[in-house]
């Protein structure tokens, strides 16, 4: 019996690291950005300059991910199985509803809100709950990792389906450290404005009682 999974093949292990690279990077950047302003340092302290550098870099880093897991099914082992037309009709499902979470969910976010701005004090004036925020809380990841099972059934790979079960536990992991800190990062703002209101309550009493 034909070996589902070829684990020899070192293009497997490259996508697996280049998908587990993505995030970690963009996670460490991003917080070391918060703290030290080191990226916007870098175009003279323009925030808005310094995100739109790290959207680039994550985007073609996607591109470079998504090249190399390309890479890694052309060398894997095929299963009739999947080649049946009923999967192929849900690997197009899968992937074009994917791509549709990734592409409305950029749209609704817009550049700084999809990559990272929160990070460099690009902060949103309200939480977005048009589609397809109505629908999933996390639609970009979800998307992303439908698109990669769909790509999988697609060309009948069931290394794929395992490299997309480690997609998804890759952004389960960055989500538990992004969530609490994007949180703490509103939360902080919030803090601030209430700050700034209270301190006005009191200087208008001030001018009422001079008055």
């Amino acid at each position: 019996m034909t070996c589902l999974v070829d684990f020899s093949r070192a293009s497997l292990w490259i996508s697996l690291a280049s998908i587990t690279f993505n995030p970690t990077f963009w996670n460490i950047a991003a917080r070391r950005e918060y703290h030290t302003h080191w990226i916007s340092a870098l175009f003279g302290g323009d925030r808005r300059k310094g995100c739109y550098a790290i959207a680039t870099t994550i985007f073609s880093l996607g591109l470079i991910r998504d090249a190399l897991f390309n890479a890694a099914l052309a060398e894997q082992p095929t299963l009739a199985l999947l080649e049946m037309p009923l999967v192929k009709l849900t690997a197009a499902a899968l992937f074009a509803s994917g791509m549709l979470f990734v592409l409305t969910s950029t749209y609704a976010l817009g550049i700084t809100g999809t990559f990272l701005g929160d990070y460099f004090g690009i902060l949103m004036d309200e939480r977005v709950t048009s589609f397809p925020f109505n629908v999933l809380d996390n639609p970009m990841y979800v998307g992303s990792t439908m698109s990669f099972i769909g790509a999988s059934l697609w060309h009948a790979k069931p290394a794929g389906l395992l490299v997309s079960a480690y997609v998804w536990l890759v952004y389960s992991v960055a989500l538990s450290y992004e969530g609490p800190f994007t949180t703490m990062i509103y939360s902080q703002r919030a803090q601030k404005e209430n700050a700034k209101d209270s301190a006005k309550e009191i200087n208008n009493n001030k001018k009422k009682k001079k008055l």
